[in-house]
């Protein structure tokens, strides 16, 4: 390992060029591997001491395990304006980006990543577009019956027939990326088998986001070095609203097939008992997550994303508010209305899910699968914490 002072004139140098995202985490790592003063914040410090170089396949292992909550900006003394300009976030957040693209399947799914305001724009359009068309269409003109339901306005079989094709392919998609990144994620735990204490640890920190308190349970920083929970509490507002409205849809399901009782269903039926409260979650918590990102200092994370960034959180919020809008809308006449904008915003997250943000979780999840591994495993560089 290079000492703190000999890496100076790299730094100037690579400030100079244009290093690749990977050379630049490599070059950030090898100053932090020197210094170690972050060492207890995250996941990525004690990571960091596993290896003496850092390849490609490194940079992305530590990229995923990063949570962008800005302490180690906050806390550093060779952060900008030094020389070295240190930005662990901004470097982090932009190798995260390529690990989504390189590992995308089918790879033509990558350069989605690099246009995804874009994709997800037209994605939302086109399947609004199309949901409204054949509504219009069975419809006929939404002449619907009063208290109709849903498959009055959208056959049941139809609506299996367009989503069930497009989310499969995108669960199909996301599995065989993640898989690629898994096999490359890290050589120090290459080959070791996942054990049941390995998955309980990152499981717990998944569910409680355990890296968004900035390692002392203070929280993270977002428009300055103030301490905040808010990232951390909005993000679990939006997870655990997520997971309730997939937990009501998979039970509505269950209802359909199992036993016949077909949508809408009275309250207090158990989805609507899962899905009003995931929904409200998932709309607070997503226009928390934007609110925040719209202030965050600008030497976190990459400029460049924020389009990515901003659209999937707008697409979510989109989907949780349409679905209240749904649900308080009943059997009146603007109900035909609020069921083709929540299928088309719907239809348009399953669309865009490969290559889109909602990646970052699953590539989140496997690399602290892959730390929890790799902690129980001998330093082979000697460099762990005493």
């Amino acid at each position: 390992m290079q000492p703190l002072e000999s890496l100076a004139a790299q730094a100037v140098a690579l400030a100079q060029g244009t290093p690749t995202p990977e050379a630049e985490v490599a070059r950030v790592m090898q100053i932090c591997n020197a210094c170690r003063y972050c060492e207890g914040f995250c996941a990525v410090f004690p990571a960091m001491t596993y290896r003496l170089r850092f390849e490609p396949a490194d940079a992305h292992y530590l990229a995923n395990l990063c949570h962008a909550c800005g302490a180690c900006l906050h806390a550093c003394q060779y952060a900008p304006p030094h020389e070295f300009a240190v930005n662990v976030p901004r470097a982090m957040a932009r190798v995260r980006q390529r690990t989504y693209a390189v590992n995308a399947w089918p790879a033509a799914l990558g350069r989605a990543y690099e246009r995804n305001g874009l994709v997800l724009s037209l994605a939302l359009a086109a399947a609004l577009a199309l949901v409204l068309a054949v509504a219009v269409v069975l419809g006929g003109g939404w002449q619907v019956p009063a208290g109709a339901g849903f498959y009055a306005v959208l056959p049941h079989g139809l609506l299996v027939a367009l989503f069930a094709p497009v989310l499969g392919f995108a669960a199909l998609s996301l599995a065989i990326g993640v898989r690629r990144f898994w096999r490359q994620a890290t050589p120090v735990s290459s080959g070791q088998p996942l054990g049941a204490d390995a998955a309980r640890e990152a499981t717990g920190q998944v569910l409680v986001l355990r890296y968004l308190d900035g390692g002392h349970g203070e929280g993270c920083h977002n428009a300055d070095d103030a301490w905040t929970h808010a990232r951390r509490r909005f993000h679990h507002l939006t997870f655990y609203g997520f997971m309730l409205c997939f937990a009501a849809t998979a039970v509505a399901t269950l209802y359909h097939y199992a036993f016949g009782w077909q949508a809408p269903y009275a309250w207090p039926a158990l989805p609507k008992l899962l899905g009003v409260p995931g929904g409200v979650a998932l709309a607070v918590g997503t226009a928390g997550l934007g609110w925040l990102h719209l202030r965050r200092h600008p030497l976190h994370g990459d400029p460049a994303q924020r389009p990515m960034d901003l659209g999937f959180i707008a697409l979510l919020c989109l989907v949780a508010v349409s679905g209240l809008g749904l649900w308080l809308a009943g059997a009146s006449a603007a109900m035909p209305w609020w069921l083709c904008v929540h299928l088309g915003a719907v239809l348009a997250l399953f669309a865009t899910l490969p290559c889109g943000k909602f990646a970052h979780g699953i590539y989140r999840t496997a690399a602290l699968l892959r730390a929890a591994v790799e902690r129980r495993q001998p330093n082979p560089v000697g460099l762990g914490a005493d």
